[in-house]
């Protein structure tokens, strides 16, 4: 009874390592996700300050029309 005891501790005990390990990964890509955004915002926030068209700026990061008029409208 003990040994069953201590076997499904151990497993818990790696059950919980992996799923630590998963979160830390997920915290790290979603950290890296969120850098690449504001990056990708700052970009197009310089180029609608050097004049570059909307379409353009589509082109280069990928974002949406809405989401460069809405940064427009900020400024």
């Amino acid at each position: 009874m003990e040994e069953a005891i201590q076997a499904y501790h151990i497993r818990e005990m790696e059950r919980l390592r992996s799923k630590a390990r998963h979160d830390e990964a997920q915290a790290i890509w979603n950290a890296e996700r969120k850098a690449e955004r504001r990056n990708t915002m700052t970009i197009a926030k310089n180029l609608l300050r050097v004049g570059d068209s909307i379409d353009k700026i589509i082109t280069v990061t990928g974002l949406t029309r809405e989401e460069i008029q809405s940064l427009r409208d900020a400024d």
